[in-house]
């Protein structure tokens, strides 16, 4: 019984110490309390602190230092992804061109039936299916599965897909993308995600469905995407419309954020944007 409660306390330390560090109260820096302080606030063992040092320390989160003690990892220098949701299509090729993929897997299969219904696909109508991860700053933060008719895989190889966004390769085939759905959840990571993104099994995922299509309404690409919750975030702005007594939200579609504003007044000064300041708009 206690070998099995031990990884539960563990777990239930590197949560609490986790949200300590994300949420500011162990600054960047800063030295945790050491296994013995630990141990005895929590009332576990020492092994158990170390087990809950080891799940920070793979997460990125905190550096040990032997003779020194545990350190609070200063995240500032890999800053998250936010991407805008108004315009989240116009901010995908961008993104590829600001960030690295890995392509894991690229073939032409039989799609499940859900994915063949929100596609449009005739009876018997394979897709092209592949699973990338990307990177930022050379960390895993997204695994991508995508499903695309086989009509339209065909246009673009293998080699193709490892270099460029497959949004630019589905348009430079003649496809002009008008609309997409789409679905923000979360999830817990299971085997073969939780390996690509460098992550426990059950580790906690935000999670993507969309479904792009064009002019004609006809879908041109399924996307299921995970993303890792602390290199990752989804961002909107809003306003608020309606008369007094009926106010409420609404998104601000149409508003040029500052980073935006920022390198259009550079371009104006002859400045061409550099890849840094690509992957600032999606950081910001």
């Amino acid at each position: 019984m206690k070998s099995s409660v031990e990884p539960l306390k563990a777990r239930r330390i590197y949560l609490l110490l986790r949200d300590r560090i994300v949420a500011g109260d162990l600054p960047p820096g800063g030295r945790l309390p050491g296994e013995p302080a630990l141990a005895a606030e929590h009332a576990v063992s020492r092994v158990t602190v170390r087990r809950a040092l080891d799940l920070l320390e793979k997460e990125g989160l905190v550096q040990r230092k032997p003779g020194s003690g545990t350190f609070v990892h200063d995240s500032r220098a890999v800053r998250p992804i936010v991407a805008d949701l108004p315009n989240v299509l116009s901010h995908l090729i961008d993104m590829g061109r600001s960030t690295d993929v890995k392509l894991l897997s690229f073939s032409y299969v039989a799609p499940p039936e859900a994915i063949a219904e929100s596609l449009g696909l005739k009876p018997g109508e394979r897709v092209q299916r592949s699973v990338r991860v990307r990177l930022i700053d050379g960390e895993p933060f997204s695994y991508l599965t995508t499903h695309v008719p086989e009509w339209l895989g065909l246009t673009y190889s293998e080699a193709e897909l490892a270099a460029r966004p497959l949004l630019e390769l589905i348009e430079r085939s003649g496809v002009k993308t008008e609309r997409a759905t789409q679905a923000i959840n979360a999830t817990l990571a299971g085997p073969e995600p939780a390996a690509a993104l460098d992550l426990e099994i059950g580790s906690p995922l935000l999670t993507l469905t969309r479904i792009v299509h064009d002019p004609s309404g006809r879908g041109v690409e399924h996307l299921h995407a995970l993303y890792r919750p602390d290199r990752y975030a989804f961002h909107m702005d809003l306003v608020r419309i309606g008369d007094d007594g009926e106010r409420r939200w609404s998104p601000a579609l149409g508003r040029p954020r500052a980073s935006d504003t920022a390198k259009t007044d550079k371009n104006k000064a002859g400045e061409k944007p550099t890849r840094g300041s690509r992957a600032i708009k999606q950081r910001s």
